[in-house]
């Protein structure tokens, strides 16, 4: 087992010297001799880029990067995006056609109603207050059920009941109801 174990490491270090040899040969290339005296002449510089800068990525006539095909992959073919554009094109036109057959309808021109854009601006502004209205409606409710609760327990004192009386029903939905109507007034007459 000793002489295949030798054979291998003369094998590796033969093969190492070689490898070290040919990457010498490569790093001491010899340059072209010219000769000394006489015309010398300089290569193209398209030559030079070609020969000496190299890759897949680069592209010597524009000195940058290539940037893709030189032709597109549908050129040449029906796609369905040509297709949908010229569809479009000939719906536009038609629809031109028809409009500059057409009169002009000066009902279509005008809005519905002739306050819409102060009804716009004057919205935005009304949500502070319609939430302000909210909370003070609910706070006079609150007061009114207080009230009749107090005004409850004086009589029920005043006849010797001991329970505590508030809004009746009826009268809480009835409430109620006005309210939902007077919004409803409100919002029509805005």
């Amino acid at each position: 087992m000793s002489s295949n174990h030798a054979s291998l490491d003369a094998a590796s270090t033969d093969r190492k010297a070689r490898l070290a040899k040919l990457a010498a040969l490569k790093r001491k290339q010899p340059e072209p001799e010219t000769e000394a005296g006489g015309d010398e002449e300089l290569p193209d510089a398209d030559d030079v880029t070609t020969k000496y800068i190299s890759g897949r990525n680069y592209d010597p006539e524009t000195r940058g990067p290539k940037l893709g095909f030189e032709q597109g992959p549908q050129e040449g073919k029906v796609t369905v995006e040509a297709q949908a554009a010229e569809i479009e094109e000939a719906v536009k036109e038609q629809a031109q056609k028809e409009e500059d057959d057409a009169p002009i309808d000066l009902f279509k021109l005008q809005p519905k109603k002739p306050n819409w854009d102060l009804r716009r601006d004057l919205d935005e502004k009304l949500k502070i207050l319609n939430v302000r209205t909210e909370n003070a409606i609910a706070r006079l409710v609150r007061q009114r059920i207080e009230n009749a609760q107090r005004a409850a327990k004086e009589k029920g004192a005043s006849n010797g009941q001991g329970e505590e009386v508030g809004i009746e029903g009826d009268a809480l939905v009835e409430g109620i109801h006005m309210r939902e109507q007077e919004g409803a007034q409100d919002e029509e007459t805005i």
